[in-house]
C-alpha cells in the first residue's frame, strides 16, 4: 500500500536463491548435469515466467515468488480489504491468523478457493463478487504467504506534519449559513473513492462531495450538531462544518497509518471541547482539539491480554463512544480485549480505568438510556456490558459466532421491555438482551430472544424509537439472494417471522451487490440501504418506506460510487439506534 513502506528483509544471498526458486535445502540438489549448463537449457519454458521482472525477496524461503510489482499491489489489496479484520500484522482477530505459518501449509490454490468464493460465516467472496480480477486473487493468495511488512511508528511530529486548519475558527460563520435541514442531513461513506456524499434527506439530493482519506468507516458528529467528523481507515480525519454556506471541511489531519472510529466529548461543560481518534496502526489513541483537531495528547494501547495474560504488539482501537455521564471517553482495544475509560478532564494527568472485558472488541453501542455500553468481542462469542455511570463491568453475555452489531438496536420488546439487539457474522441469528436492571431485573443483562434470520454474514442491525420494525441486514454472505436482500420483523410480532425484502431488485441495478447498513431518516418513517457494487459498476442508495415495506425512491449518481454506511445528523447526534 502506498503509504506503507517496504520492510521486508532482502539479502543477495537470498536474493539470488529466490530469484532462481531454490530454497536453502535445494542448493546441494542440483543435478550434476545442470552444473555446467544455462539455466535456460532445463529450466521449463526457458525463461522465468514473469520475465526479467525485480523479484521481491521473502525472508521465508518457503514463500512462493512474487514480483516486486505483486507484492506491491498485494499490499494495498491487504490494506484495502483485509487488513480490519485479519490485522496489519496478520494475527486475526475477527478474520483468521493469515501469518506464513498457516497460509503457506494451506497453500495457494486453497488460499485461491478461500478468496474467490468466500464462506457464509463472514468471508467475503472478493473473485465472484467481481471486487477482485482473477489475477488479484492469484496475488492476494500468494501474497498473504509472504513475511507480513510490518509498518512503521507514528507519533505527534508525524501528525503535526499532516495537520491543516484550512478555515480558521475566528472565520468560520457565527450562524448557520445555508437553508439545510441539518438534523435531516446523511454522510454517506463513498468506500473506494475516498469520499463522502452529503445527501439532503427531504430532497434526496447531493449537497457535497467531500473529498476524504480512503473507505471511511464512521461519521460522528458534535455535540451541538455543528461539526461532522468522518474517519477514513488510511488515518485521515476530516473535520466538516455543517454551517458553512456549503458544508465542506474545515481541518484535517493524519492520526496514524490505519484506523476506524472517531468521537467527540459530550459531558455536560465539555461539549464540542475535544475529539478523539483511535488508530489501527500504530495501536494507540490521541486525543485533539474539538474545533481544530491539533493533537494534545496520545496513548499507546500495547499491553497485555485480559485471558492469557500475555504481551500483544497490536491491540487496535475499535469502537469508541462518549459517555454523558462522566468527562470520559469509552475506548476499546480488539486484541487485549480491554474497555478503557479516558477521563479527559485534566489532559496532563491523564486518568485510564482499564476494564478486563474479552478479546476480541469490536463493535457497540449504548442501550437507550445512554447509561450503558454494549460492545462485541467477536471470536469470544460475547457483548460486554459496562456501566459507563460507575465505570465498571456488568456482564460478558454469551450471544452467537461472531456478534457484529455496528451500535446495535435498541427498542421496546413486548414481553421483556427495553433490548439491546445484536446480529452475528458467523451464524443466522440475532440476539435480543434485556437492559433495563431496574423495571425488568429479571430479564437485564440476559438474552431474552434468539431470532433466527436468512443466513449468517450480517454486519447492521437497525429500528428507531417511532418504528415497529426490526432490519438486519447480511451482505457478506457469498449467497447472492441473500448478500443482495435484508429481512424485517415487526418487533410487536415476533412470532409471525420475518419478511425478505429485495432492496437489490428494487435499486433495478444487476447483480452481484451487497446490500448494508440501514438508516432511518429523522422522523423515523424511512429507512435507507445503500447498494454497494464494484467501484467500476452504478451503485444506489434505496429508500424504504418504514411502514409499508415499500419502495419509497432510488437515488442514482455516478459520484456514488461503492456506497457504504450512512448516518443521519440527528440519529446520530444523539445516539438513536
Amino acid at each position: 500500500m502506498k503509504m506503507y513502506q517496504a520492510f521486508a528483509l532482502s539479502a543477495v544471498f537470498f536474493l539470488s536463491l529466490t530469484h532462481a526458486g531454490i530454497s536453502i535445502s535445494e542448493t546441494s540438489a542440483v543435478p550434476p548435469e545442470h552444473k555446467e549448463k544455462p539455466s535456460s537449457e532445463y529450466e521449463a519454458g526457458g525463461k522465468s515466467p514473469v520475465g526479467e521482472a525485480p523479484m521481491h525477496a521473502d525472508i521465508n524461503p518457503k514463500a512462493p515468488r512474487m514480483s516486486e510489482t505483486e507484492f506491491q499491489k498485494g499490499k494495498q489489496i491487504y490494506f484495502e480489504r483485509c487488513a480490519g479484520c485479519h490485522g496489519v500484522l496478520r494475527k486475526g482477530a475477527t478474520g483468521k491468523p493469515l501469518t506464513p505459518d498457516i497460509t503457506i501449509e494451506r497453500g495457494t490454490e486453497n488460499l485461491e478457493a478461500i478468496i474467490n468464493y468466500g464462506s457464509p460465516a463472514g468471508m467475503p467472496n472478493w473473485g465472484t463478487s467481481g471486487e477482485l480480477t482473477h489475477d488479484e486473487v492469484d496475488i492476494m493468495a500468494k501474497y498473504i504467504q509472504q513475511t507480513p511488512p510490518e509498518p512503521p511508528e507514528y507519533g505527534l511530529k508525524e501528525m503535526e506534519a499532516t495537520w491543516k486548519v484550512i478555515v480558521p475558527v475566528e472565520k468560520r460563520p457565527a450562524r448557520k449559513m445555508n437553508n439545510l435541514d441539518l438534523d435531516n442531513l446523511f454522510s454517506l461513506t463513498l468506500r473506494d473513492a475516498g469520499e463522502i456524499a452529503l445527501i439532503d434527506g427531504n430532497s434526496k439530493k447531493i449537497v457535497n462531495v467531500v473529498k476524504t482519506g480512503y473507505a471511511v468507516h464512521i461519521s460522528r458528529m458534535s455535540a451541538s450538531g455543528r461539526y461532522l467528523y468522518v474517519v477514513g481507515r488510511d488515518a485521515k480525519i476530516n473535520l466538516i462544518d455543517l454551517w458553512l454556506p456549503v458544508p465542506d471541511t474545515v481541518a484535517e489531519i493524519k492520526v496514524g497509518l490505519e484506523a476506524r472510529s472517531v468521537e467527540t466529548s459530550k459531558f455536560h461543560g465539555f461539549e464540542d471541547k475535544y475529539a478523539i481518534a483511535g488508530s489501527y496502526w500504530p495501536p494507540q489513541f490521541v486525543i485533539m482539539e474539538g474545533d481544530t483537531l491539533k493533537p494534545l495528547k496520545i496513548q499507546s494501547t500495547r499491553g497485555m491480554t485480559v485471558d492469557t495474560q500475555e504481551y500483544h504488539p497490536e491491540p487496535r482501537v475499535a469502537s469508541i463512544v462518549a459517555s454523558r455521564f462522566n468527562p470520559e471517553f469509552v475506548v476499546c482495544a480488539k486484541e487485549t480485549g480491554k474497555v478503557m475509560l479516558v477521563n479527559y478532564s485534566d489532559l496532563d494527568n491523564l486518568k485510564i480505568t482499564s476494564i478486563d472485558a474479552a478479546p476480541f472488541l469490536h463493535d457497540g453501542g449504548l442501550d437507550s438510556t445512554g447509561r450503558y455500553f454494549l460492545v462485541a468481542a467477536n471470536t469470544s462469542n460475547k457483548i460486554a456490558v459496562v456501566d459507563t455511570k460507575e465505570d465498571k463491568l456488568v456482564k460478558l453475555i454469551d450471544v452467537g459466532i461472531k456478534p457484529h452489531p455496528g451500535r446495535g438496536a435498541n427498542f421496546q420488546d413486548p414481553l421483556y421491555g427495553p433490548v439491546w439487539a445484536t446480529p452475528h457474522l458467523g451464524d443466522d441469528t440475532v440476539a435480543l438482551i434485556g437492559t433495563d436492571p431496574e423495571g425488568h431485573k429479571g430479564s437485564a443483562w440476559t438474552i431474552v430472544r434468539r431470532l433466527k434470520g436468512q443466513g449468517g454474514g450480517s454486519l447492521f442491525i437497525k429500528t428507531h424509537p417511532k418504528s415497529k420494525n426490526l432490519w438486519v441486514d447480511t451482505p457478506l454472505n457469498p449467497d447472492e439472494k441473500l448478500s443482495s436482500t435484508v429481512v424485517v420483523w415487526d418487533i410487536n410480532n415476533f412470532d409471525k417471522g420475518y419478511e425478505i425484502i429485495p432492496v437489490g431488485r428494487m435499486s433495478g441495478l444487476p447483480g452481484p451487490m451487497r446490500v448494508v447498513h440501514g438508516e432511518y431518516n429523522k422522523a423515523g418513517d424511512e429507512i435507507w440501504f445503500s447498494v454497494w457494487r464494484a467501484k467500476d459498476k452504478e451503485s444506489a442508495v434505496v429508500v424504504i418506506d418504514d411502514k409499508t415495506r415499500k419502495l419509497k425512491t432510488v437515488i442514482k449518481d455516478k459520484r456514488l460510487v461503492t456506497p457504504t454506511g450512512k448516518f443521519n445528523v440527528y440519529n446520530t447526534k444523539n445516539d438513536i439506534y
